[in-house]
């Protein structure tokens, strides 16, 4: 994501004031990116050099993983990028079938390009392709290695099949820092003239946790649904247990109160939460809760652990978050 300078490519610059941000603000040159400052250092070398090699671009998602690589296409390709490059992401299809056929006839296709640069075939969400795709998209990079490379965005790298890691340079992406959310957010808010608290931002970053893309949509989503970015509109429209309420459970719980803890978390089930949401932002509120000593802090991390695994198990009803509740307060009491 942009830092200070924000650049919007003129041609994409929306006539539409309802444009997704998150589109109208994605960079298109490698200095704007925000975060992952290693792997940008080595996108802009390459940018420079002309030295583009099959990549393999690994993170979380929202963190800049499509955007860098599309930067990159750009700066290396510039005119030509429109012609020089096929994007395919998770909601096409890309079984055997369209690696055989449409990702091979673009490979053939001609196209005039800058001297020493190659066509590139972007592919997202490449984990998801089915292990027949992968072979075939094996021998395709093979065949082509003289004219086309190949991006492979994805989530976890250990899903693509060892011969294709084996010809690709793996980058590995962080999520990004509160810090380097804010800011952008900050900039967005500048430019959309969206009126803001502070708090309304550390609610947007709570929710986005590290996705830079889900915490521009929050934050547009929370503007044209209020008018007006604060941490209460932003938890209505994010829908997610507030921390708020969370810090209550756990302060009850860290002085035995297990009546209070038991209602507070019942109050929040019956308000429609999943357990699994309630129990992922227990999770995120106590990392960073300061009321609680090191070793009872970990103790609960550990608890909160073993319910997690239980309600991805399939046993989600709320008898899991009153024994956590439970346990907990014993936890507390008898450090």
């Amino acid at each position: 994501m942009s830092t200070s300078s924000m650049n919007v490519d003129p041609k994409k610059a929306p006539e539409d004031e309802f444009m997704p941000w998150v589109e109208k603000y994605r960079p298109i040159y490698l200095n704007d990116i925000v975060g992952n400052e290693n792997v940008v250092s080595r996108l802009k070398t390459i940018s420079r050099n002309g030295n583009l090699t099959n990549l393999i671009l690994t993170g979380l998602p929202g963190i800049g993983k499509t955007t860098s690589i599309l930067c990159l296409a750009y700066e290396l390709l510039g005119p030509a990028c429109k012609d020089a490059v096929l994007e395919l992401n998770a909601s096409d299809e890309r079984g055997i079938d369209v690696v055989r056929n449409r990702i091979k006839a673009f490979a053939q296709k001609k196209v005039t390009l800058p001297p020493g640069r190659h066509k590139v075939i972007i592919l997202d969400e490449a984990d998801s392709m089915t292990g027949g795709a992968q072979q075939a998209l094996r021998r395709t990079m093979e065949i082509f290695s003289n004219t086309t490379r190949f991006v492979l965005a994805c989530n976890q790298s250990n899903k693509i099949i060892e011969p294709i890691q084996s010809r690709c340079a793996i980058m590995r992406y962080s999520k990004l820092t509160d810090e380097q959310i804010l800011h952008r957010l900050t900039e967005v808010c500048k430019k959309e003239n969206v009126p803001f608290t502070d708090d309304g931002l550390s609610a947007i970053i709570f929710t986005a946790d590290g996705d830079m893309r889900q915490a521009i949509n929050n934050l547009q989503s929370t503007y044209y649904g209020f008018k007006y970015v604060n941490s209460e509109n932003v938890f209505k429209i994010c829908d997610q247990p507030h921390p708020v309420v969370i810090q209550q459970i756990l302060k009850s719980c860290s002085t035995g109160d297990i009546i209070q803890a038991d209602d507070l978390i019942h109050s929040l089930y019956d308000t429609g939460y999943a357990s699994l949401d309630i129990i992922t932002t227990i999770f995120r509120v106590v990392k960073d809760y300061n009321e609680l000593s090191e070793n009872i802090q970990l103790d609960f991390i550990k608890e909160i652990g073993i319910t997690h695994m239980r309600i991805i198990q399939g046993h989600q009803s709320v008898l899991q978050l009153a024994g956590l509740v439970a346990r907990l307060c014993r936890v507390a009491t008898t450090n």
